[in-house]
């Protein structure tokens, strides 16, 4: 899954660091997030959707896991 973690993180001026305290995760969370190496919960993406005033469906972006890609 992709994500707009870190351009909104970067457009706030927010380290890492600061995102991380503010949403209650770890810094190494928010940068596994960020280079999508971890899919956040269900209740982190809507707590990171807040953060930033935003719908799941604007930050995450779902690519599909069928067998044909789509």
């Amino acid at each position: 899954m992709e994500n707009h973690v870190e351009k909104l993180r970067k457009e706030r001026g927010l380290n890492q660091e600061d995102f991380a305290r503010a949403i209650r995760v770890s810094r190494q969370t928010v940068s596994s997030i960020e280079n999508g190496k971890y899919n956040p919960s269900l209740e982190l993406a809507f707590a990171i959707a807040d953060f930033f005033g935003k719908t799941i469906e604007e930050i995450f972006i779902y690519k599909g896991g069928g067998e044909d890609g789509k």
